[in-house]
């Protein structure tokens, strides 16, 4: 991922594991790319899904932008992404046969000034597991304090 963030969705590596990353582009209205820009999206509650033989961005919120009052857009609507036709057909055989989620990461605007979606292939984490993540992340930082005191 290269250029200026605009969301992340941070509570995607708590509750997933995260397999493996895709980057998609996203089909957007003009007052969609322009409220982007202000960073007024939330991906908290989104996830990607198959409609139609598409891939969609389901759930994501981007707020309206004020400016664009009588042209403006839906904020939670259906957006569609774009990715090649093989990784499309990989991603979802991966979803329907094995158990996978697709969760949206992160968006951002790349070089060229485009829109990015940085997707994530993952498998539900159990409460086991999150607690682990929680205790291995602990220790992590308890180890830099004291390395830190010591030396």
């Amino acid at each position: 991922m290269v250029g200026k963030l605009v969301a992340q969705n941070r509570r995607a590596t708590h509750e997933y594991m995260i397999e493996e990353h895709l980057e998609a582009g996203l089909a957007l209205t003009g007052s969609e790319v322009k409220s982007l820009r202000t960073g007024k999206v939330s991906l908290g509650e989104a996830y990607a899904g198959e409609q139609n033989g598409e891939l969609y961005l389901i759930n994501a919120h981007i707020a309206e932008y004020a400016p664009a009052n009588r042209f403006g857009h839906e904020p939670k609507r259906p957006r569609k992404l774009l990715v090649h036709r093989k990784q499309l057909n990989r991603l979802l055989g991966q979803v329907r046969r094995e158990g996978y989620t697709l969760v949206p990461l992160s968006i951002y605007f790349n070089d060229r000034g485009r829109a990015k979606l940085d997707l994530g292939l993952a498998r539900g984490k159990k409460t086991a597991d999150k607690r682990e993540a929680v205790k291995a992340r602990d220790w992590q930082r308890q180890k830099a304090r004291l390395l830190r005191e010591k030396g």
